[in-house]
């Protein structure tokens, strides 16, 4: 069996991992490490806080991403982050997009890595709760190691002992952000490299990781016998959410059984009567579940039950169990024909 993570989470993904993405995931999988989409500083301080930092008890544990560049602004909104109940704030040095850019934060950072350090050690001092850093390995030309190495070291040391690294160079000029996802090629060696030379740090590794034997495949120990600290999945969890559903038995020795789609929406079903009833609408839920049969006989039909219906005025629960009646009449006359063949 893998030896249990240390950490196992699902990244930060802008306009996907919501609230009720989260409290989704957490249905799936009772240890996974949930992030909030990223939040600027200036917006927690500012904005409906409510609104941008509210979450679910049901969601725990969760981190809260920062993006920002001030270290006072970042200290601010860390205590406001604190206060809300996050177990964790990270700082996000790794986003591509042209708004982070204009902003002087996201994978910019990596030019300016005594910034980041002055920015973590404002967080650190202004939270009791870990600060963490999620980066890249470099952006545009810089060199990935003296990057990389460059980053993590001048926020260790200021006492960061966390370290979230997407194992890819961000190319702010010439790539857009989707672009930024798959393009650059993967570096995982310079990430084991890194806990290799720094192995007091944690160090958890992310991008490209497609499935849990791929994530298990990072926990185990390289030809140096250099164990890495944890995995992050991203998009491989969100648009095949049901593969979460194993994460507490594969990754953490947990001996509860899986969890499968249909146990993950009869458990994810009160959370969306209650949000239903306070007037949230049923496709700002079902959209984050769209991917959850992925590869069952009825895929599709529950796609599209859910795309369709759920937009429908006064669309209650009752979509929802059209869609999964959908999946388990297919899957019906599936074993039917099996049964004939046979």
């Amino acid at each position: 069996m893998t030896p249990p993570a240390h950490r196992f989470s699902v990244a930060p993904m802008m306009d996907w991992t919501d609230r009720h993405c989260r409290a989704l995931h957490r249905v799936l999988s009772r240890h996974a490490l949930l992030y909030t989409e990223m939040v600027t500083a200036p917006a927690v301080i500012h904005g409906d806080r409510e609104r941008l930092l509210g979450f679910d008890p049901v969601e725990h544990p969760v981190a809260l991403q920062l993006g920002g560049s001030e270290p006072d602004q970042l200290a601010e909104a860390a205590r406001i982050g604190q206060g809300f109940g996050y177990d964790e704030i990270n700082l996000n040095v790794g986003c591509p997009s042209d708004r982070v850019q204009s902003g002087r934060f996201g994978a910019c950072l990596m030019r300016e890595p005594q910034l980041v350090a002055d920015c973590m050690a404002a967080i650190r001092e202004a939270v009791t709760c870990p600060a963490t850093v999620k980066c890249r390995i470099g952006v545009d030309d810089q060199d990935p190691v003296e990057s990389l190495f460059a980053t993590v070291d001048a926020s260790a040391a200021v006492g960061v002992t966390t370290f979230i690294v997407h194992a890819r160079k961000a190319w702010l000029k010439g790539l857009s952000p989707k672009e930024n996802r798959d393009v650059p090629p993967l570096d995982y060696g310079l990430v084991r490299r890194l806990k290799r030379e720094r192995p007091h740090l944690t160090i958890v590794i992310n991008g490209g990781v497609p499935d849990l034997d791929a994530a298990e495949a990072h926990l185990a120990p390289d030809e140096h016998g250099v164990v890495l600290d944890g995995v992050m999945l991203g998009r491989a969890a969100y648009h095949e959410p049901a593969l979460l559903g194993e994460a507490d038995r594969r990754l953490f020795g947990a001996e509860t059984p899986d969890v499968d789609p249909f146990e993950a929406i009869a458990r994810y079903r009160p959370y969306m009567g209650a949000r239903l009833e306070e007037g949230v609408h049923l496709p700002a839920m079902t959209r984050h579940m769209l991917g959850l049969m992925h590869g069952r006989p009825g895929a599709r039909a529950f796609r599209r039950i859910l795309t369709v219906e759920s937009i429908r005025p006064g669309a209650g629960l009752e979509v929802v169990d059209q869609a999964v009646e959908a999946v388990r009449e297919a899957e019906a006359k599936r074993d039917a024909r099996a049964e004939q063949a046979a």
